[in-house]
């Protein structure tokens, strides 16, 4: 009979505290059985856990495929068409690098990404290759989107650019540092001669492309750098800075299961299409397109 481990002697076995091992256990990240009322940990599926790394077993000590997550970077026209498909890809936006990272530990099956590259004129490629080697992961084109600033109706501050955060002495909200419109928002900074520290910041980051333009509508900010279909939903003024590819980044061996196949059959339909056609700033017509294949 196989060896059950109650949960300090799994905690012993891991060298890790008791109460990580609840947190592991509520999170669904190790094969365990709940008996009477009690966590029992089976030896050989904790062993095959540490030994795979990769796969996520499920409370009965089931493996289970990648969960059905699409983490990363925040997009409407995605967010949308995860519900309207019924995929049943659960969204947990937390920035490119965020979901990126949680492609790489096997804690998501999609992960949606806008990472621009200075110097490569490219986006995404050489962040995915070098933190997930190995790992057979590919790009799988979405949407070209427009970035710009996002300013408060009529922009009563004056702004033509982003010199004049910095002139007119604008409340701007940034975004987490993973998000890939962080990472954007800092180059343009440094092309026009600025830095964040010159800049009057919230203290608090904006979460998502949502958030962001709900704060710059409540008048909490003055300014901010999301897409143009944020500054349309909520009738903001938007001045166009950039243009930009984003990702959607999955493995090969997680590309053909179900969840990932629904949702590239959805985008294939008039409904997907009217929708990204009725969003400003959206040029689908690269979606499918493979940008990116890891060796």
């Amino acid at each position: 009979m196989n060896q059950l481990m109650t949960t300090r002697e799994v905690a012993e076995y891991l060298r890790i505290k008791e109460r990580k091992v609840y947190d592991l256990v509520r999170d669904n990240r190790i094969p365990c059985t709940r008996v009477t009322g009690k966590w029992l940990f089976p030896k050989h599926l904790i062993d095959h856990w540490l030994a795979t790394g990769t796969e996520i077993p499920d409370r009965g000590g089931a493996a289970l495929s990648t969960p059905a997550v699409c983490a990363g970077s925040h997009d409407p026209l995605l967010e949308w068409s995860l519900r309207e498909s019924g995929c049943e890809l659960a969204m947990m936006p937390g920035g490119s690098l965020d979901g990126l990272d949680r492609l790489a530990k096997g804690e998501a099956m999609v992960a949606g990404m806008h990472v621009y590259e200075p110097g490569t004129d490219s986006y995404n490629q050489a962040t995915v290759a070098a933190a997930c080697k190995g790992l057979g992961v590919v790009l799988i084109e979405w949407a070209w989107r427009r970035q710009g600033l996002v300013l408060a109706p009529g922009n009563p501050l004056g702004i033509g650019g982003v010199k004049d955060l910095a002139l007119r002495q604008a409340r701007v909200i940034a975004r987490q540092p993973e998000a890939g419109a962080q990472i954007l928002f800092e180059h343009l900074l440094a092309e026009a001669g600025l830095a964040m520290a010159e800049l009057e910041v919230l203290a608090h980051p904006a979460m998502s492309e949502t958030d962001l333009g709900l704060s710059v509508l409540e008048g909490k900010a003055d300014a901010g750098l999301a897409v143009a279909s944020v500054a349309h939903q909520y009738r903001l003024d938007f001045i166009e800075l950039h243009q930009e590819r984003y990702d959607l980044a999955v493995r090969r061996r997680d590309y053909f299961e179900a969840p990932v196949q629904a949702l590239l059959a959805f985008v294939a339909t008039d409904g997907f299409k009217d929708r990204a056609a009725e969003m400003p700033g959206y040029d689908v017509s690269g979606l499918g397109r493979v940008a990116y294949n890891a060796p």
